[in-house]
């Protein structure tokens, strides 16, 4: 593996990480700081973003290692900005739709959900090339 292959498994490694800080930050915070702030229906809510998002973390930190066990590097790295565009999308919709009441968020909540359905394809698709 070259030098230039190790920087791009970086990225997708680094971000995993640091999304999964700040879901594990949020889900502290949901926890902690929006009991009796927010109703029983927002807590649910709030805590399913965070679901996605840790799992989803977990998938990027695992499109990194794969390079390593010789998936194509091509099919993870489009993978990769899914599972982060889901991310984005998906819990970060359902995060505002919960703390700011915007409801016209609420449908961007379902894109986010297909962007982690297509890096989960990729993810398969890239396993059966191998």
């Amino acid at each position: 593996m070259t030098a230039r292959h190790v920087e791009l498994l970086r990225a997708p490694l680094v971000g995993g990480a640091l999304f999964a800080l700040l879901a594990v930050m949020a889900g502290a915070f949901g926890a902690h700081g929006l009991r009796g702030v927010i109703d029983g229906r927002g807590l649910e809510v709030f805590q399913t973003a965070v679901t996605y998002q840790i799992y989803h973390s977990l998938a990027l930190i695992l499109v990194a290692i794969l390079p390593v066990a010789g998936v194509s590097r091509r099919l993870l790295g489009i993978a990769t900005g899914f599972f982060v565009a889901g991310i984005l999308l998906f819990s970060g919709s359902l995060y505002l739709l919960v703390l700011t009441d915007i409801r016209w968020v609420g449908p961007v909540t379902p894109v986010g959900g297909i962007g982690f359905m297509v890096g989960w394809v990729l993810v398969a698709i890239a396993g059966f090339r191998r």
